[in-house]
């Protein structure tokens, strides 16, 4: 009886040694997020004819999650864009595929996560860079709308670092494919700050049948600005077609 304590105490440490081994074996079950996508920059497009907005063209992008891996099961896949709105998640179990679109031009430094079903979480963060384009269109008009446009992303992050700008007049002729007869058309461009202040401002003008363009870049994104066109009184209708774009530095991401 004597020999017993020693045998139950060397006992008791050989257990606790197995416990050990068994719990670190749980380490095992760590996630590693293996995350698919085609790009993380993209353009919003915005097409206008005649002022009026005709179409949206979003930015949009498939997060693939399906080979992630984990020694558990996973239960929750998921992208936080980090603004302050609720993450998009999905069931691991039914889907493997984040889909995002962006309908307005910004930065978004957004976190991938995926959650396994005793709540560890693997995280990774990635860069989303969203430009925008304005395509526009008026034709037959002597008083052509301004086209507006905002610098200033939505979601307060980084600004843009340049507008591209290219503007086209065309002075149609009266008669469709018969020159002559129409008069050279005078007017001038200019981009207009919030505040009124002239940015940018040139001359044009466009005989009957041709047409004129302005191809510049605008460094101010902050303020809303408008594109212009001011033609002299009295002249001829014209066309114009107006692409202004919003791009952001690709070191962004």
């Amino acid at each position: 009886m004597g020999r017993s304590k020693p045998l139950l105490l060397v006992g008791l440490l050989l257990a606790a040694s197995l416990a050990g081994c068994i719990d670190s074996s749980t380490t095992d079950s760590m996630i590693e997020l293996d995350v698919e996508y085609a790009s993380l920059n993209g353009t919003v497009v915005e097409t206008y004819v005649d002022g009026g907005r005709t179409s949206l063209e979003s930015m949009d992008i498939d997060f693939d999650f399906s080979r992630t891996t984990s020694a558990r099961e996973l239960v929750t896949f998921g992208v936080d864009l980090m603004d302050g709105t609720s993450p998009i998640v999905i069931d691991a179990s039914q889907q493997s595929v984040v889909f995002l679109s962006f309908e307005e031009h910004g930065i978004h430094n957004a976190t991938l996560f995926a959650i396994d079903d005793e709540g560890a979480r693997q995280n990774q963060s990635v860069s989303i860079r969203v430009d925008l384009r304005i395509d526009w269109t008026e034709t037959n008009t002597n008083n052509p709308t301004p086209l507006a446009f905002n610098p200033t992303p939505n979601n307060n992050g980084v600004h843009p670092i340049v507008i591209e700008v290219k503007s086209t007049v065309e002075n149609p002729s009266l008669i469709d494919g018969i020159g002559g007869g129409g008069q050279t058309v005078q007017f001038s461009w200019s981009i207009v700050d919030e505040l009124d202040d002239v940015c940018q401002s040139k001359g044009g003008q466009a005989e009957d049948g041709n047409e004129d363009t302005w191809s510049t870049v605008h460094f101010n994104t902050y303020l809303l600005h408008e594109l212009r066109i001011t033609p002299e009184d009295g002249q001829d209708y014209l066309n114009v077609f107006q692409t202004v774009s919003v791009v952001y530095s690709s070191d962004s991401n």
